[in-house]
């Protein structure tokens, strides 16, 4: 907790705009630990997101017991929710859980706007995939951020 928060004075950056992920493995490997680690950071306004959600152990327990903000759904639930009825189930159930525990959810591995489009319609609060952008070095992520900058701002001065 030492780092975060030298981290956090040093930079200036609020504690509410630090989002941390841990793999749902590392929590089964280590939960007590965990939940000690989570509560401080919690009390710090540090954020949690819980990585790769449904590829361990999957306890709702978890859900329940640690001080986490968010949960991220590993791709391969999301891979085929347009043509396989179970993975679209499991999807729309950890959404459902998720929003009515308070907590956030984005969906991992989207690659396809029929895959956004169901998240959307389930609520899911957000996503991340190669629909939107393959990895990119930093350098190449500023000026991709630049040309989105750009493109929104033209769609507004055009509908304004």
């Amino acid at each position: 907790m030492e780092t975060v928060d030298l981290i956090l004075r040093g930079t200036g950056l609020p504690a509410s705009n630090l989002e941390l992920e841990i793999t749902e493995s590392v929590i089964v490997q280590r939960s007590e630990e965990v939940i000690a680690r989570f509560a401080e950071l919690d009390a710090m306004g540090v954020r949690i997101s819980i990585d790769d959600f449904g590829t361990g152990y999957s306890s709702l327990s978890y859900l329940k017991r640690f001080a986490i903000h968010q949960l991220k759904i590993d791709q391969s639930f999301v891979r085929d929710i347009s043509s396989d009825p179970d993975d679209a189930a499991i999807v729309s159930a950890i959404i459902a859980i998720s929003h009515s525990l308070g907590l956030k959810v984005v969906a991992e591995g989207v690659e396809t706007p029929e895959q956004l489009a169901f998240l959307r319609s389930l609520g899911c609060d957000g996503a991340q995939g190669y629909y939107f952008s393959r990895p990119v070095p930093a350098e190449e992520f500023t000026h991709l951020l630049d040309s989105w900058n750009l493109r929104a701002r033209t769609r507004v001065s055009a509908t304004a």
